[in-house]
């Protein structure tokens, strides 16, 4: 199945995290990103296009700084970003000049993947540097946003930019083997394949260390994102120094979670995905049924409740009645209208403006 499904993995995303980057003392290790950029080039060489999804620059800029350990306030981890950026640029652009390629530095924020024309821009950018040979390296603006630096959302960051391209894979590298089953128990093991993300949710919150949880299950939301999309995701070891080698044989490698077979399409995933929703329509048994089975718009009498406040065009989730998340979509009206309840047939998100997750 896995070698299947690799077959024609063309334009490929990594990510690789802070964790592996650094050492103990949360620095950057030039021989493990030595290592790690031999392997992107080897991907190059045999003709996949490669973008690498980095973090590391307030590790980069913290012996700059004078700090031995990574700064716990905000402001200090952001002004490390700030001075380790270019630094952590210059580093990669050494690493690959031996093998004659070049990189481009691109920092991306959630409003830059959010509005839709910044979105395009974005992605016109990256396909054009891959086209020329040139891997994007791409970060999140760690110096303002305070996102990234507080929840260490490159992973998300990650599937982002894998169903923006689309790409044909997403590697995520981490300090472990992959989703381990019954972790820290005599029976631990590797999961191998996953077909459903919710299958190993409950190995990730089952995780004894505090550090790891919070990876995994952001890696987790990763995944969502990803195989919803389409894209198969591997989470792979990133410290052994061949994983990448190793997928590119097609070997069994990581965690492999396999795609939804209904893939999104490009605007759809942009509203799925791309958008922190401003509010919550809360609906009856009946209204979910009718969208997730018959493809219906949600209609105002389908509405038990709505939180929030939002405009008219503004991205809203849809939950069912305990409060589950299930789709998302555009409101055609703002939440003072729908609260109002008055217009009984208008449609409030039309179906072609609805995803279901």
């Amino acid at each position: 199945m896995r070698s299947e499904l690799l077959k024609h993995m063309d334009r490929i995303v990594v990510k690789v995290g802070t964790g592996v980057l650094t050492d103990a003392q949360k620095r950057l290790d030039v021989n493990q990103m030595r290592a790690l950029v031999a392997q992107l080039a080897r991907l190059q060489k045999a003709g996949k296009q490669v973008v690498l999804v980095t973090s590391g620059a307030v590790g980069a800029g913290m012996g700059v700084l004078g700090f031995d350990k990574r700064p716990t306030e905000v402001s200090e981890q952001q002004a490390c970003a700030a001075v380790g950026q270019s630094r952590l640029m210059a580093m990669y652009e050494s690493l690959f000049a031996p093998f004659g390629i070049h990189v481009a530095q691109v920092l991306l924020t959630h409003a830059d993947l959010e509005h839709k024309e910044r979105n395009l821009n974005a992605r016109n950018t990256l396909v054009t540097l891959l086209n020329r040979n040139v891997v994007p390296i791409i970060n999140e603006n760690d110096a303002v946003s305070f996102t990234e630096l507080k929840f260490g959302d490159n992973d998300k960051l990650s599937a982002l930019v894998a169903a923006l391209l689309p790409a044909d894979l997403l590697v995520i590298l981490t300090t472990v083997d992959g989703v381990i089953e019954n972790f820290g128990k005599p029976n631990a093991r590797l999961m191998s394949t996953v077909e459903k993300v919710e299958a190993a949710e409950g190995e990730a919150s089952g995780t004894t260390s505090t550090t790891a949880v919070g990876g995994m299950l952001s890696k987790m939301q990763a995944a969502k994102i990803a195989t919803r999309s389409g894209i198969p995701l591997i989470i792979a070891s990133g410290l052994k120094g061949d994983s990448l080698d190793r997928i590119l044989l097609h070997e069994e490698v990581g965690t492999l979670f396999l795609p939804q077979e209904r893939k999104l399409k490009s605007r759809k995933r942009w509203i799925a995905f791309f958008h922190k929703p401003k509010g919550t329509l809360v609906v009856d048994d009946g209204a979910k049924k009718a969208l997730r089975e018959s493809g219906k718009s949600l209609l105002q009498p389908g509405i038990a409740r709505c939180e929030g406040e939002f405009d008219a065009g503004e991205v809203v989730k849809l939950c069912d009645l305990n409060g589950t998340e299930f789709a998302r979509g555009i409101a055609a009206y703002d939440s003072d209208f729908i609260r109002a309840g008055d217009a009984k047939r208008v449609e409030i998100v039309h179906r072609d403006n609805l995803v279901i997750l």
